[in-house]
């Protein structure tokens, strides 16, 4: 299934003739909110038409409570002295895709307007993003996600207690050819859907853990690539819930596994000759100025905007020694043990790997955590020091390289943050700190099964 071409569609009346030459009948329109979770309607096409022209009021309680829908009373944007009212929210046109598994449908993705635009991830990120533009700077990313297969359903995994679930594959078997041949039929549908989806995969394949696969979205520019990362992560979970089974994407679901990365790639270009300014052939790991200070920047500042980055309380699971994860604000050239990787990969794919990402990340707010912090690195003229040669798990660090430990040491750290307040305004800061504060409390109110195996009978 090859994807529509619809650059062209930029204006109300341009989308009105699309939908006719298309044969579009379903409208389907959405944001995602403060955990990456999208939400949305189905709307008619009188209504998209109004939406797309003049904006559409979302009801501002989606800024307001949590993944289970549950409300932040603490939240000063959201709450009942609001009334809950309708928030302002504008379309945009250069989202506009098909939906490949449901017959004659569109998508189209907002962002909130107004006062809400303080608090809004895509909103965040494109303030980010024109912050780049004003230095003088285009972005590049891209997203890789892994994330774990289960023969189970919402029904299955709810009466089970989310224990003893059983893995689409079993056995750890990384990269096996075997596991994607057997299962072709669900690779070729993920590389097919995927891409007609305009979020075309460059690749995927099994990775280390029984029904784990990783999966490569092309790179694109950096709000275009944010929003495929979320799209994919919304309509991947679709797609397997479709064939039977389910998808997750939390960052560490079983202690006997490594936990699941949703590493960003980042470059800076010239935005008139497109030239990537990370390159500079000759010189040392052929890493430019830029790229030195803007790798320096991001671990500078990784620690105080960590919980933008790692924002659940099961991400701090993840961030272990030995599995695959960093544990210190550190770089390295391809070194897969550093917070930053730098990959030099020559004038059209040198670039920065943000390995601390999980896969539960808001990819709104992850990229901009990682362009924020290298852009403030350029503007500082920072040196990154050497890189760490070996594994980072036994290299010595600086004191100010620690990470916070938890998601309630991070949002105290973010709380903090000048940085943070200066490039994303403090309604952001502590919108974002509050609530990730009553996800942490959420958690401490919380009897787990190891707390019972550790005390119930002993202490």
């Amino acid at each position: 299934m090859k994807p529509t071409t619809h650059a062209l569609v930029t204006t109300p009346a341009a989308l009105d003739d699309w939908i006719e030459r298309e044969g579009i009948r379903f409208f389907k329109i959405g944001i995602f909110d403060g955990d990456g979770v999208m939400r949305g309607k189905y709307v008619d096409r009188r209504k998209l038409a109004s939406a797309v022209d003049k904006g559409f009021g979302f009801c501002d309680v989606v800024l307001g409570w949590d993944l289970h829908d549950a409300l932040h009373p603490e939240t000063r944007i959201s709450g009942w002295h609001t009334g809950y009212r309708d928030a302002p929210v504008r379309l945009d046109l250069s989202t506009l895709r098909r939906i490949p598994w449901e017959e004659d449908t569109l998508l189209l993705i907002g962002a909130f307007e107004g006062e809400y635009a303080a608090v809004c991830p895509r909103s965040i990120l494109a303030r980010t993003l024109e912050h780049a533009k004003r230095l003088g700077f285009d972005v590049e990313a891209a997203f890789e996600y892994e994330f774990f297969l289960f023969d189970e359903t919402p029904e299955s995994v709810r009466a089970k207690g989310y224990r003893d679930l059983k893995p689409a594959t079993p056995g750890m078997f990384g990269y096996s050819i075997l596991r994607s041949s057997v299962h072709a039929e669900l690779y070729h549908a993920f590389l097919d859907d995927m891409a007609a989806f305009d979020c075309a995969l460059e690749g995927l394949h099994t990775e280390t853990g029984p029904g784990v696969l990783e999966a490569a979205i092309r790179h694109a520019p950096g709000l275009a690539a944010a929003d495929k990362a979320a799209l994919f992560k919304t309509f991947a979970k679709v797609l397997v819930q479709r064939a039977g089974m389910m998808a997750t994407f939390m960052a560490k679901w079983n202690d006997a596994y490594p936990g699941q990365s949703g590493h960003i790639h980042v470059s800076l270009s010239d935005p008139k000759t497109g030239r990537n300014l990370f390159h500079a052939p000759g010189e040392r790991f052929e890493m430019s100025e830029t790229m030195r200070q803007f790798v320096a920047g991001q671990v500078k500042y990784l620690p105080e905007l960590l919980a933008m980055v790692c924002s659940t309380v099961n991400a701090y699971r993840r961030l272990v020694p030995g599995l695959w994860a960093p544990t210190t604000s550190n770089w390295g050239v391809e070194n897969r043990t550093t917070a930053i990787r730098v990959i030099p990969a020559g004038p059209e794919g040198q670039r920065s790997e943000f390995r601390i990402a999980p896969a539960d990340a808001n990819p709104y707010l992850a990229l901009a955590a990682a362009l924020a912090a290298g852009l403030a690195g350029i503007e500082e003229r920072l040196e990154p020091g050497e890189p760490v040669v070996g594994s980072a798990y036994d290299a010595k660090t600086p004191e100010a390289s620690a990470l916070p430990g938890s998601l309630a040491e991070a949002s105290v750290r973010l709380r903090a943050s000048a940085l943070a307040r200066r490039i994303f305004g403090d309604a952001f800061v502590d919108h974002h700190a509050t609530t990730r504060e009553a996800e942490e409390r959420a958690f401490r109110r919380s009897v787990s099964d190891w707390d019972l195996a550790r005390y119930f009978e002993l202490i």
